[in-house]
């Protein structure tokens, strides 16, 4: 890539604004969450906080409101440590309550609002929550998971009225919104535990990953700072709230330094630059796939008319990136890697297309990470003749990780709801006897200046042919392919054959002329990584983080009795992506019909 000094100014400014906005925040000191935020309403009170369609909230409205939660949570006899599960869409209340509760010392636990059933059931379980507020919207959700949570805790209906259930708002009403005394928050420190959020839930049930205050300040405080957020911007918000990403780090862009958040209860590609026109959004909030999904859509009279000058958030992979800046007129990136329990960071402030961020040279001993060999066929790290883990080279791809050290509370890994799925991320004795690593179970390589490029997921990549096919770089093929707008790559596994066969369910605006499809890939890809088979779907499974959920997909592998979708097959003989039927899948299985 080579040096570029305007580039390095961008980046060590752009890193020097955001590390001069945490270095106050401090695990031992007594300034908690609620402190931060009632900091907040203190210098920017009249300010406009939030807005939600034709409701807006100014920064002492938010203030009133959490006073009146703090106060129901005292009359209900809650105190320090204890839980409330919180289970509503995103909504201009969401984060008054969460920051009422926070008031006394009580820890929120944010639930997935798209979750119903057993999973729902599981996140109320392992949350250890006395109290559930639910949200009118979700009742139906609750309704399903309710006879399998265990215990008995108190069910509030919230903004609106569900049968059968005390109303969290009219309980509201008449309490008195006094500010509770920074007294009752005595004996808790910053690096102690102020919420709980869940993980997607990608490949098995929920986990509840413990976020401290120190955390929390951080999110808030570092990327508004990053991107000179100040009291006349404006934040899109359609990432759900319950998540760091959504609801730390974008809303906490805009609540630190006295902006307001945009509240879109759900995301519409169709609607978001008219959206962003109408409120004046200055800045938004993405995952990957969101801008994937914006790209996909017809043009828009607006789409180049918005005022949005930053965009912040995770996951925009490099066939995405460029098109999206350019065609949607944005000027600045700010990328960042790491997870709401990990405790690794990266931060890419307008650099090159598609590094998650960066660690020079000259500041490497301020960071916790490297990159450790990975191989694909086990599933393992291996270890060199010492007994110890192998640093891989540069350019190389390895498995991030994250040295885990007390002396730093942004290198702590505070871990889950539980020991075991705790020290499942947990490398032990990685470079010396001792020592801990958390695992951020994701494939990376860096470069020569120091920029770290997602590459896939542990698992994701799959060995076909003796070969390692990294998903994310077929998917970033197929989606280039016209009328392509999402591609979900996967290995399945066929008998007779080592390794796995590379699968995409593919969503396409129309049926694709695979002929052309198959041209395309054979150009673009090396014959190991071209997929084996194809799924035509009318629309991909995904969290509401807009993470694609694979699981389903393997499981069900390319057998038409089990999948509606038509399949495909690279067939050798003919040359073409062949329909893969019922005597076709017999054949594949029993050897008549080769790949």
């Amino acid at each position: 890539m080579g040096f570029s000094l305007s580039r390095e100014i961008k980046y060590v400014g752009g890193l020097l604004r955001m590390l001069r906005s945490v270095k106050d925040v401090d695990a031992e000191s007594n300034h908690l969450i609620a402190d931060e935020l009632e900091r907040r309403v203190d210098a920017f009170g009249t300010n406009i906080a939030f807005i939600e369609g034709e409701r807006e909230w100014t920064y002492d409205d938010m203030e009133t409101y959490a006073n009146r939660v703090a106060a129901w949570a005292a009359a209900q006899g809650l105190a320090k440590g204890d839980t409330v599960a919180v289970f509503a869409r995103n909504r201009l209340e969401y984060i008054p309550l969460w920051f009422g509760l926070s008031k006394l010392g009580v820890i929120p636990a944010l639930l997935n609002y798209q979750l119903a059933g057993k999973a729902l059931a599981h996140c109320v379980n392992i949350s250890d929550a006395a109290h559930v507020i639910v949200d009118v919207e979700m009742a139906k959700q609750w309704s399903a998971a309710k006879k399998q949570v265990k215990g008995d805790p108190k069910v509030w209906a919230a903004f609106g009225d569900i049968k059968g259930y005390d109303s969290f708002d009219e309980a509201l009403v008449d309490l008195v919104p006094n500010r509770p005394a920074k007294s009752v928050r005595d004996g808790l420190t910053a690096g102690g535990m102020a919420m709980k959020m869940f993980t997607s839930g990608t490949t098995g049930m929920p986990k509840a990953a413990k976020v401290t205050h120190v955390r929390a300040q951080n999110y808030m405080r570092g990327m508004g700072k990053g991107a000179k957020a100040g009291p006349s911007d404006r934040m899109m918000m359609v990432l759900p709230m319950y998540h760091a990403t959504g609801g730390l780090v974008g809303s906490g862009a805009m609540l630190t330094y006295g902006g307001a958040v945009i509240i879109i209860p759900k995301f519409s590609a169709s609607k978001f630059w008219d959206d962003a026109v109408k409120y004046g959004a200055t800045m938004f909030t993405y995952v990957g796939e969101l801008c994937r999904f914006l790209l996909s859509q017809p043009a828009n009279e607006n789409e180049r008319k918005h005022k949005i000058q930053w965009i912040m958030g995770n996951g925009l992979r490099p066939e995405v990136w460029g098109s999206f800046v350019s065609r949607f007129n944005i000027p600045h990136v700010i990328e960042f890697y790491g997870a709401t329990e990990g405790n690794v960071s990266l931060i890419n402030v307008d650099g090159p297309v598609g590094a998650v961020g960066r660690v020079p040279s000259y500041l490497a001993w301020k960071f916790n990470i490297d990159v450790i060999r990975y191989d694909v066929e086990t599933g393992q790290n291996p270890r060199g003749a010492d007994g110890f883990c192998i640093r891989e080279d540069l350019n190389e791809v390895g498995e991030m990780i994250g040295e885990i050290r007390q002396d730093d509370p942004r290198f702590r890994f505070e871990g889950y709801g539980t020991k075991e799925d705790t020290q499942k991320k947990i490398l032990r004795d990685v470079f010396k006897k001792g020592d801990a690593w958390f695992r951020t179970g994701d494939l990376m390589k860096r470069d020569e200046d120091g920029y770290y490029y997602f590459m896939d997921r542990v698992g994701d990549t799959f060995r076909w042919k003796a070969e390692n096919v990294a998903t994310g770089e077929v998917a970033a093929v197929l989606s280039t392919f016209p009328g392509v707008t999402q591609a979900n790559v996967y290995g399945v596994e066929v008998p007779g054959y080592d390794g796995r066969a590379g699968m995409a369910a593919i969503v396409s605006e129309e049926e694709p002329d695979l002929e052309a499809l198959k041209a395309h890939v054979e150009k673009n890809l090396p014959h190991y990584a071209r997929p084996v088979f194809l799924r035509l779907s009318k629309e991909s499974d995904t969290t509401s983080t807009f993470k694609f959920k694979k699981t389903n997909l393997v499981k069900a592998g390319f057998d038409p009795a089990k999948i509606s979708d038509p399949i495909y097959f690279a067939d050798p003989k003919s040359g073409t992506y062949a329909t893969v039927d019922a005597d076709v899948f017999k054949g594949i299985h029993g050897g008549t019909v080769r790949l």
